[in-house]
């Protein structure tokens, strides 16, 4: 059991003492659990901490994570002067040839000029560098990368992709979407040793910050592989619920032998891609970026696309979850899910990401029962450029939560981590200020779509249950639930927003297990 506690057994509920768990389930809170305490009760006491049920990030990348981990992370890189050094001295300590990795460069902090091959090939002239933009929707290489690849001048842009070009038609070294592939499928595949300590490594960063259930976007046959070998040896501690990432053999394995449901790994959903990123300029738009009047982005699937995946998948019991961020690409989406759905119904499918929608469109978010999978700091990373890109009239219906949970539409949130941190606490107060990590802006970005902090926390929690039809074991401390939990350093529900950011988390239980405990706790 756990007591001397601030229990938050559901988002809105007021606190209780104590909580007793046993055989991986909640059994009792409050006065209630008082009865059951017996001498061989093992006994936490939390000093007044706050427990809280255990977080849920309903959209994540773990193996990118987990690669990131044990390569470079250009989030905060201000030029690429630096990212240069850092990959000449990564370029100094591999043989020739071997190919140099990393992710999360962002041009937004260098002013907005896309980098191009020459400050990569300077640095690394016998390597070919493939280095993965902030979103994951672009990608910078060097010379010897494009050289691997035969991209040339005469290279047409793939379906869905497109290669930079000067004003001679040469490439650049940036390539957006699926134009990255040209490049990608020659980086050497890591072995499922590799894929397995990456996982390993990111599920253990999960249960640090809090997470005890992850919606891991878009799997291969390889990750499910080390999945069950994680389970299997008793290293995985957290839950996942998988989505196959596409159509391909692993998704018509699935569609001959059905849905998969277990404790800690569920396989029952697809994730398609409809369009790019914002920042990468690849989120498909009706009209024009407004700060790139040349350019209204790329849409990867269209409507027949779309809608030929969610009959088979109605078909045989899975959900659909699709990336869409620009408004042409959630219409097309919300369109196709329509045509298969045909008004309310329980089967869950998702929208990822939502991050630009058409106001007539919510209401078929509504009308058709759509989850919308939102990124809380995604807002608060995109702030500073978004409403340039965007202009007046497209912002009102961007990064819009206050504005699905007035339609009644469920709500689930999450990072879409290594785009964005990690931290689940990030992301609460994101989602309740409207600021980044340093607390700006002042007042936050575009504060009527502000989340209070029950309604956060539900999107933390049940939302991601819900999102993955998982809230009857999930979600809530209430008896009967699996004993998921978290306990704080401060009360996140209570302590001045600015706190929110100062709080760590001390201990994670999953199911009735410690699997993350603070040596000072």
């Amino acid at each position: 059991m756990i007591e001397n506690a601030r229990v938050y057994a559901k988002p809105g509920a007021a606190p209780v003492s104590m909580v007793v768990l046993r055989d991986g389930r909640v059994v009792a809170l409050g006065d209630a659990a008082r009865k059951l305490i017996g001498t061989s009760t093992k006994r936490i006491d939390a000093a007044g901490r706050a427990v809280l049920p255990g977080l849920i990030d309903s959209h994540v990348h773990m193996r990118g994570l987990g690669d990131m981990l044990e390569s470079f992370d250009f989030r905060h890189v201000r030029t690429v002067q630096e990212v240069a050094s850092a990959v000449a001295k990564r370029g100094a300590a591999l043989p020739k040839g071997q190919w140099i990795r990393g992710r999360n460069w962002d041009q937004t902090n260098w002013g907005g000029a896309l980098p191009t091959a020459e400050i990569l090939t300077a640095a690394a002239p016998d390597h070919p560098v493939f280095l993965s933009r902030v979103d994951g929707h672009a990608a910078w290489v060097n010379r010897r990368a494009l050289d691997v690849a035969g991209i040339t001048a005469a290279t047409a842009d793939p379906h869905g992709g497109k290669i930079i070009r000067d004003s001679r038609g040469e490439p650049t070294g940036v390539l957006i979407d699926r134009a990255q592939a040209l490049v990608s499928r020659h980086i050497p595949a890591p072995s499922d040793d590799e894929v397995r300590a990456r996982l390993r490594r990111a599920a253990r960063e999960c249960a640090r910050l809090g997470l005890t259930s992850v919606h891991d976007a878009g799997i291969g046959a390889a990750e499910l592989r080390a999945y069950r070998a994680l389970i299997a040896a008793g290293e995985l501690p957290v839950r996942v619920y998988a989505m196959i990432g596409g159509e391909g053999d692993l998704w018509r394995e699935y569609l001959t032998r059905g849905i998969e449901v277990s404790p800690q790994l569920t396989v029952r959903s697809i994730k398609l891609v409809a369009d790019g990123a914002m920042g990468s300029g690849g989120a498909a738009f009706w009209q024009p970026y407004s700060d790139e009047k040349s350019n209204s982005g790329l849409l990867i699937l269209d409507r027949a696309a779309v809608e030929r995946v969610a009959r088979a998948a109605v078909a045989k019991g899975f959900q659909v979850n699709t990336h869409a961020i620009g408004d042409r690409a959630n219409r097309t989406v919300l369109e196709a899910y329509a045509a298969v759905l045909g008004g309310g119904n329980g089967k869950r499918f998702r929208i990822e990401h939502a991050q630009v929608v058409s106001l007539p469109d919510f209401d078929l978010f509504r009308a058709n029962s759509i989850v919308a999978s939102m990124q809380a700091t995604h807002a608060t990373s995109d702030m500073r450029w978004a409403e340039r890109r965007l202009g007046p009239d497209r912002v009102s219906g961007a990064y819009a939560w206050r504005r699905m949970l007035k339609y009644g539409i469920p709500l689930a949130n999450g990072s879409d981590f290594p785009v964005e941190d990690p931290n689940p606490l990030w992301g609460f107060h994101a989602a309740i200020t409207r600021q980044d990590h340093t607390g700006q802006p002042a007042g936050g970005w575009r504060p009527d779509e502000r989340l209070s902090r029950a309604e956060a926390l539900h999107s933390w929690t049940v939302g991601g249950a819900y999102a993955a039809f998982e809230e009857q074991e999930k979600g809530t401390l209430e008896p009967g639930r699996l004993a998921d939990l978290i306990v704080l350093s401060k009360d996140i529900l209570a302590v001045p927003e600015r706190e929110i950011l100062e709080a760590r988390v001390l201990m994670t239980v999953l199911g009735g297990r410690v699997v993350y405990r603070d040596p000072k706790f």
